[in-house]
């Protein structure tokens, strides 16, 4: 039987520029509630490890040794008490009473850590870093056994969608909506939920992290949804904005360039792309897009250089998703963070490969915080129609998102199965 777990740690045996090094791999030490009671936070094992084992095992430990090539995943022993309360079983690998041992005999080697700390190791700091940097690149592509646990999150993430579309209508409160989307997800197979689920309605819709609450839905609001479906750690995430009820004209318009600049930007998602740029590009489209309907003022490209855009487009386009909501983004190694104000939020900055799995979330808002600011309204004075822009300050605004498979041609969209249509 094919094994994912033994192959990815020979890849990454390759990839990582060890020389005599040992590498370590902790799971992490479950924590504690506050109070004063027996309970825990429900464990998750470093991505690190569970990328190398696949084990939500605390106090694991993964070793490597490369000048015999020997690769250990060293487990705790479960205890009488962890099997009466928790009904726990020993999980596979050997007895951690061995990492000791193991390590000892190596005492004169440098070790890299990655994943949490493991009591007893005293790393290389500097290794550790340039290590951890190769390991999260080496990473970024998918495997086959990756990209099926993926498509099997789409799946329950479409249906939770599809049951959210055919319930919504004024009245509905957000809580409402997250328990049947979230109920959806775990009828289908979800594990869990790959993040804290967003349902956002009305002038909420404008925050971009909003924690859905007892809102009623009105007729007439936007209702924004960012949620993902979650299959043992591998994590879809989506965002769709609905309309209850019939919208406005201007709704309509403000959603079709979202949708619009999304679709391009999804297009342009192959090999090679730097995503910096399809970034900046998607701005040009958004921007365009709100200079027709007389939002904003002026040459779109020129609004884009000089940031106007982050006043309706304040983050960035996507991140890479996998093992997390945000798996493995960041920049390519040996690049530093473009110091641009305007692309301060943007959470990938690479060429797309072959094997990514990319987000692609463009949106429009109509934000008080960033609207209201005198120093922007000063900076971005002849840029916008501001009494036009003030008079939708509780409208709130419109993210369309993706999930995208990079591959050779024609990217593969792995969440086109939830309906854009407005």
């Amino acid at each position: 039987m094919h094994d994912p777990f033994t192959a990815r740690r020979q890849r990454l045996a390759a990839s990582l520029s060890l020389g005599r090094a040992l590498l370590v791999v902790g799971a992490g030490a479950p924590v504690p509630l506050p109070e004063n009671t027996d309970q825990i936070y429900p464990f998750r094992a470093h991505s690190d490890f569970f990328y190398l084992a696949g084990l939500e095992c605390p106090h694991a430990v993964v070793a490597y040794d490369p000048t015999d090539g020997a690769w250990h995943v060293f487990v705790p022993e479960v205890t009488e008490a962890e099997r009466i309360w928790e009904g726990r079983e020993q999980p596979p690998g050997e007895s951690l009473a061995g990492f000791a041992p193991w390590l000892a005999a190596r005492r004169d080697r440098p070790v890299a850590q990655l994943g949490a700390a493991v009591p007893g190791v005293t790393p290389d700091a500097a290794l550790s870093q340039a290590i951890r940097l190769q390991f999260l690149h080496a990473r970024r592509p998918k495997d086959a056994a990756e990209i099926a646990l993926l498509r099997r999150s789409a799946a329950a993430t479409a249906a939770g969608f599809a049951k959210l579309q055919s319930l919504l209508r004024p009245g509905l409160t957000e809580r409402a909506l997250q328990v049947e989307l979230e109920a959806e997800f775990f009828r289908h197979g979800a594990t869990a939920t790959g993040y804290h689920s967003i349902v956002a309605t009305g002038a909420n819709s404008g925050v971009l992290h909003f924690p859905p609450g007892r809102r009623p839905v009105a007729a007439g609001d936007f209702v924004l949804v960012d949620a993902g479906a979650e299959t043992d750690r591998y994590v879809i995430d989506v965002t769709r904005t609905f309309v209850a009820g019939e919208p406005s004209s201007f709704q309509r318009e403000l959603y079709q360039i979202v949708l619009d600049a999304q679709v391009r930007a999804c297009n342009r998602c192959r090999p090679g792309i730097e995503w910096r740029d399809n970034h900046l590009a998607c701005a040009v489209d958004l921007v365009a897009g709100l200079v027709d309907m007389d939002v904003m003022r002026g040459d779109p490209e020129s609004l884009v250089e000089q940031e106007a855009h982050t006043l309706f487009f304040p983050h960035g386009l996507g991140h890479l998703v996998g093992l997390g909501v945000r798996d493995a983004s960041g920049t390519l190694p040996g690049r530093t963070k473009d110091p641009r104000s305007s692309l301060r939020n943007l959470r990938l900055d690479l060429p797309l490969a072959e094997g990514y799995v990319v987000t692609v979330e463009p949106g429009l808002y109509f934000i008080p915080a960033l609207l209201n600011d005198p120093a922007r309204r000063e900076r971005f004075h002849d840029c916008v129609n501001w009494p036009l822009a003030e008079a939708q300050l509780g409208l709130g605004g419109v993210r369309i998102e993706d999930n995208l498979l990079i591959t050779a041609g024609e990217p593969e969209n792995l969440t086109a199965a939830i309906p854009k249509t407005l």
